[in-house]
């Protein structure tokens, strides 16, 4: 395991990248999936599991329930015959959001969880409060001490039919597997659209539920009284696909994007073609050429199929470079321009007011000593370093690991000067 807490990057930047890159598994798909082997007893295989901190806290945390298993080699061979404990403390979880994934299934096989409140990005309030409204409608009798919530149910769960005020991924994630365990027929409407949402519910399928919907925001689901292990191969990271997708764009790059899947990325891709990207797909590739002068764009994110707030940081990265004022509005998240705050340090000339960033181009960058203030501007921060003169030290690393998989080394074999140093 990397000792994430105590990681540097250096990046010599100016550097062409050429070739190959494959994308691995989906993070944030393979997390509700590994979550979801509470819900039954049988054993589990998983294939193309991305070698992430998030990935390796989480199968922790089963391992802390009681689950058996391994995890190596992009593989997880596992199993949880009996709830030994079904705490989920926060030193196991601290610094990631994994653990509210353990809430719905844990509490609809064992009727009590007690779940460290999660960790991970400090990208402003990600609040759970559809998950807290969802599973007390089901009966859930749920309340929070300083670091945990604890949800108890005195009574077999109910079916509802919930409609999310917000569009919520984990929300959505959650109470599906609360459901599928649940006596009756659960109706869950304004779901989210998310591949990872459709993937989770693949996998459930596959693990014997009854579920309707997949793909569409109303989802519904008729309970079973218990499900089987199968196996199952994650769908390819969509947010490392774009970011990668966005390195293939500065100066005369030439990369070739593997394992992926286009439609994941539609609206970037049609983004980068508006500023003057020719991009070239195929059935599990993408291949970007450019000449280096982009135009400027305003763009806000929004839930999938929308411009994702996973790569909202990432595209201010290349935006700089753009021949006048871009504008992105966030949509998701508050506090998400934290990068930007380093990208100006490195010289840029970025504005943020309220939920907008303005980021004025086109501006030469200079490596500086700068630091990772969560997963995705961490990424940005990378890719502002790759095309800055000099030498760049990325500090507070460990959120990079959090997320994607290998990086500095996949970006050394295209090509980069990167080194990863522990200290």
């Amino acid at each position: 395991m990397v000792k994430i807490k105590n990681t540097k990057i250096l990046i010599n930047g100016k550097k062409r990248l050429s070739g190959h890159v494959r994308i691995a598994g989906a993070k944030n798909a393979a997390l509700p999936e590994l979550a979801a082997i509470i819900l039954s007893n049988g054993e589990f295989h998983f294939r193309d599991v991305p070698e992430v901190e998030d990935i390796r806290v989480m199968f922790q945390a089963l391992k802390n329930l009681g689950a058996e298993g391994e995890f190596h080699s992009n593989t997880v061979k596992i199993t949880l015959p009996e709830i030994k404990s079904p705490v989920v403390p926060k030193e196991i979880v601290e610094t990631s959001r994994a653990s509210i994934l353990i809430l719905g299934p844990l509490l609809a096989r064992n009727g009590y969880a007690k779940v460290s409140k999660p960790g991970g990005c400090a990208i402003g309030e990600r609040k759970i409060n559809f998950h807290i409204q969802g599973l007390q409608k089901m009966g859930a009798e749920i309340h929070e001490d300083d670091q945990h919530i604890i949800a108890t149910a005195h009574k077999p769960l109910h079916a509802i039919d919930y409609t999310f005020p917000n569009k919520t991924v984990t929300g959505t994630e959650n109470l599906l597997m609360a459901a599928v365990l649940t006596e009756g027929t659960t109706i869950l409407r304004n779901c989210a659209l998310e591949p990872e949402v459709g993937d989770l519910i693949q996998l459930l399928l596959s693990m014997g539920a009854d579920i309707k919907g997949k793909d569409t925001d109303t989802i519904t689901i008729t309970g079973k009284t218990s499900l089987n292990g199968t196996v199952h191969r994650v769908i390819p990271d969509r947010i490392e696909m774009g970011t990668y997708v966005i390195a293939g764009c500065f100066q005369d790059n030439e990369i070739v994007v593997e394992n992926a899947v286009p439609e994941y990325v539609h609206s970037l891709l049609k983004i980068l073609e508006e500023i003057g990207v020719y991009v070239e797909t195929g059935k599990d590739t993408i291949k970007l050429k450019t000449n280096g002068v982009f135009k400027p764009i305003d763009v806000e994110t929004s839930p999938y199929p929308g411009f994702p707030t996973d790569l909202q940081a990432q595209l201010t990265t290349l935006l700089t470079q753009a021949d006048g004022i871009s504008r992105i509005k966030e949509n998701i998240f508050n506090n998400r321009f934290q990068h930007t705050h380093e990208l100006n340090t490195m010289g840029a000339n970025i504005e943020v007011e309220g939920d907008i960033s303005i980021i004025k181009g086109k501006t030469p960058l200079i490596g500086k000593t700068i630091r990772g203030t969560d997963l995705r501007a961490s990424a940005a921060l990378v890719l502002g370093g790759l095309i800055a003169e000099g030498q760049t030290i990325m500090e507070n690393a460990y959120q990079l690991f959090r997320g994607y998989e290998n990086m500095p080394r996949k970006l050394v074999q295209l090509g980069a000067d990167v080194k990863q140093i522990e200290e």
